[in-house]
């Protein structure tokens, strides 16, 4: 299958590339610039030059596949809402040219604040919120009524290359500034991870069983405390490592402050079930805290 996969230069795009190739499938990876050309062709993917922004490089780029991987996303909080539209803009431009082909489109969530306090399944749909500009998954699906095999994949903590980690990886950033690492209250609320060749994996089963219409969740682990990632990130930069108060969230995290605190299991027993897919990497807690994982 020919595959057009946006954000395949990047860290989970490349070993999803990497993934699809050995499984003898053809990569066209979207490319922004000359650094994202040599990673492709290091990889042995095809380049399709162009951008999020560029939509008809974004179409040309789906009309020519037989399938697409949306995984490229402008990962700047301070404008979240700004790059939350330039990602819809993006899926509705690759899906209007998919529709009526019944080709696979997978776009790319996450399993956080899809629901408060419970375990997140497949099975609960992420409403749209004011407060979390990001829809990529309600944009794709929307295409699952138009003759398009929509997906979306939902992402923990996705970690498995020194320096990153899915948000853990702001929070090592911040605790450099700071001289200091901070968890909110006891440090109880849970994050949930996975290793990203195990979520490669699994983008290549979505790509090749997915179900129209069908959420998986990418999750290695249902739950890690943050007590444990911060006391991780402490020992790593040699800060000390502290409680604040849900007043403080705000000054500590910035941007960040909508995370802080929040408690965000899932599961992933149904992906497994549907897509026979096991996840078997390394846990979060032994990548991250292996020497040197988040030096600078």
């Amino acid at each position: 299958m020919r595959v057009f996969v946006t954000g395949a230069a990047g860290f989970i795009g490349s070993e999803t590339a990497k993934e699809l190739i050995a499984g003898g499938h053809q990569v066209i990876g979207l490319a922004r610039s000359e650094e994202n050309v040599r990673t492709l062709e290091q990889l042995g993917a095809q380049v399709h030059r162009g951008s999020l922004q560029d939509l008809e490089s974004l179409k040309r780029g789906a009309k020519d596949a037989d399938g697409v991987i949306h995984l490229a996303f402008i990962h700047d909080f301070t404008k979240f809402a700004e790059n939350g539209a330039i990602d819809k803009a993006a899926i509705e431009a690759m899906g209007d040219v998919l529709a009526g082909t019944n080709k696979p489109f997978i776009v790319t969530s996450g399993t956080g604040l899809v629901a408060a306090n419970v375990v997140v399944t497949e099975d609960m749909r992420r409403a749209s919120s004011a407060h979390v500009p990001r829809v990529s998954e309600q944009a794709g699906l929307a295409y699952a009524s138009r003759g398009v095999r929509a997906i979306a994949i939902r992402l923990p903590q996705v970690h498995g290359a020194p320096g990153k980690a899915g948000l853990i990886s702001y929070l090592v950033e911040l605790a450099r500034q700071k001289g200091r690492a901070a968890y909110v209250g006891e440090g109880t609320e849970r994050w949930a991870a996975a290793h990203r060749s195990d979520v490669a994996r699994l983008y290549r089963l979505a790509l090749e069983k997915g179900a129209a219409d069908g959420i998986y969740h990418a999750v290695g682990e249902e739950g890690v405390p943050m007590r444990e990632v911060i006391e991780v990130i402490g020992r790593a930069l040699n800060v000390p490592v502290v409680s604040i108060g849900k007043e403080e969230a705000g000054d500590y995290y910035g941007p960040l402050a909508m995370f802080a605190g929040l408690d965000m299991p899932a599961s992933s027993v149904l992906t497994q079930q549907r897509l026979g897919w096991t996840p078997d990497g390394i846990g979060l807690i032994a990548d991250i805290g292996q020497p040197d994982y988040f030096k600078a």
